[in-house]
């Protein structure tokens, strides 16, 4: 398979990639690369390949807003990575293009959209459900029937209590505790959350 993106991030996923045998890196992606080599792995200018329609692809870029734009111009085979250290329940669901990383956890039932990042430690409760381009960081811990909308960013070490919903492209801060909805866009803080502004898309 191939990564798209040689960045910090990437780094991770390489990692990931390490822990399962099964699978392989061929190379690394990027449109303005910075060195030849990550690790010991090649890295592209992406101006080297016509479409990626043919490839298997990682998204290996932090911001999801880029992440999305990247997905919806580049048409590829899209793969998931789990790290050998995460514990993922036989009844859980990862979509396409997610990655999980070392000691993370998803519980049954727990339903992760196409590339999002469950970051490492991070912990995402039973019947959760996380929608497309979710970035969980971590240490970050999602309780029971949790809903996070697309794009939103959910901080370091954050608290999620049980059955909250979270909306679309929501920024919670690092160390928030959220005992309330979020509206979509909101930019949450503090303990107990509260909202301090709204991301620019909010009309």
């Amino acid at each position: 398979m191939y990564l798209y993106g040689a960045s910090g991030h990437c780094k991770v996923i390489v990692d990931i990639i390490a822990s399962t045998p099964e699978l392989t890196i061929k190379g690394i992606l990027d449109d303005n690369p910075k060195f030849d080599m990550l690790f010991d792995i090649p890295v592209f200018n992406t101006k080297m390949f016509e479409t990626f329609s043919d490839k298997q692809l990682i998204i290996t870029v932090g911001d999801n807003r880029i992440r999305k734009k990247i997905v919806e111009n580049s048409p590829a085979i899209y793969k998931i990575a789990v790290h050998s250290k995460a514990i993922v329940s036989n009844y859980a669901t990862i979509g396409i293009g997610t990655v999980i990383m070392a000691g993370a956890i998803l519980n049954p039932d727990a339903t992760i959209g196409q590339h999002c990042i469950i970051n490492t430690g991070a912990l995402v409760e039973h019947d959760c459900q996380i929608d497309n381009f979710v970035h969980v960081s971590p240490n970050a811990a999602l309780a029971g029937g949790v809903a996070v909308g697309e794009g939103t960013h959910i901080g370091i070490g954050s608290v999620v209590i049980q059955g909250i919903k979270i909306g679309k492209w929501v920024t919670i801060g690092a160390g928030a505790i959220i005992i309330n909805n979020i509206p979509d866009y909101a930019v949450v803080v503090g303990n107990p959350g509260r909202i301090i502004k709204y991301n620019e898309e909010h009309e």
